[in-house]
């Protein structure tokens, strides 16, 4: 029995992905055959694919990225169990499920490792939990944990008009923070005003910097959410308030180069966290029944973009790196 996927056999631009036929794998000891429903498209894909997340240990610890090429891109999914290795209990055989941190999710069916798949409660269909069920936890963990928004706090929130920034917008309001969005159009601020921001900054057309320190009164944000990096880092910084924290979950354009600690110093005893959703996944029982509620309230929503056929990923891909989409797209086998 066979299985398809979307392949590279080197790295490069939307054009090297493949729709290939494989051998369908048995599952090892602690894994899960999972055959795939929808897949999200998520940035950490679009850079396995251009070889930049090659050189960072952390992602090839984590089974984020495979090793070696060729290599099946994706890295998060909702689909069903069909079969278990040995001496696996976390899920059964039938269980639907959110296969997320993994790799290889573009694709018919997907090995992943038993204890990283997470059951999808009744009550959310298969295309919002792919498209919003993980991204909802990280927006709810950076909300909630890594920097609890207090009522009356100022957020930035950069790349407001993401999948990300979306559900980041409405936590921290559903939290009673004020929000300012960043985004990189008049369209795209539309979908960030609706998603419950206070003001938008349209980075094209205006200091960002200069526009957060007068829309919170002079004195800078509480809170920013980077998902952006590089780009973004200085005027994340130049910013925040004092004692505000900046809270980085992501290098959608590159790696934040080393930096003088004393500028934290000099900017006014500054926090800075390197977020990563997988040492807050104490936060995952009880962000669960709040995401379900917050749901059937009307209080959150998933914006789905569109949903491509599997064989299409490279044009899915190809429409996420030219910032044509405003929420989540997803890719169907």
């Amino acid at each position: 029995m066979n299985m398809k996927a979307i392949r590279i056999q080197a790295y490069g631009g939307p054009e090297e992905m493949r729709l290939e036929e494989l051998p369908l794998p048995a599952p090892g000891p602690g894994q899960a055959l999972v055959r795939v429903l929808a897949a999200s498209v998520n940035f950490l894909d679009v850079q396995h694919r251009r070889g930049e997340l090659v050189a960072q240990a952390f992602y090839k610890k984590e089974g984020a990225v495979a090793a070696d090429l060729p290599a099946t891109i994706g890295s998060q999914c909702v689909g069903i169990v069909e079969a278990l290795g040995p001496g696996e209990g976390h899920v059964k055989v039938g269980d639907r499920v959110i296969c997320g941190g993994g790799s290889g999710t573009y694709a018919t069916h997907v090995i992943a490792p038993a204890r990283r798949l997470m059951p999808v409660p009744d009550g959310i269909s298969t295309e919002q939990a792919a498209a919003g069920l993980t991204q909802g936890f990280l927006a709810y963990a950076l909300t909630h944990a890594a920097y609890p928004v207090k009522p009356g706090d100022w957020c930035l929130i950069h790349a407001a008009a993401g999948g990300v920034g979306l559900l980041l917008c409405q936590m921290a309001k559903l939290r009673g923070g004020k929000v300012i969005g960043v985004t990189s159009t008049e369209a795209k601020a539309a979908a960030v005003k609706e998603a419950g921001a206070d003001e938008v900054i349209v980075s094209t057309q205006a200091d960002i910097a200069m526009e957060a320190r007068r829309i919170s009164g002079g004195r800078g944000v509480n809170v920013v959410y980077d998902g952006v990096g590089k780009d973004t880092f200085d005027a994340s910084l130049d910013s925040l308030a004092p004692r505000g924290y900046l809270e980085i979950f992501g290098q959608a354009s590159g790696y934040i180069p080393p930096f003088d600690l004393m500028r934290l110093q000099e900017k006014g005893s500054l926090y800075i966290n390197r977020f990563s959703g997988l040492y807050y996944m104490e936060e995952w029982s009880q962000y669960i029944p709040q995401f379900l509620e917050w749901m059937k309230e009307g209080r959150l929503s998933i914006k789905i973009e569109r949903m491509y056929p599997l064989a299409e990923a490279a044009k899915a891909h190809a429409a996420f790196e030219q910032r044509q989409v405003t929420g989540r797209l997803l890719l169907i086998p």
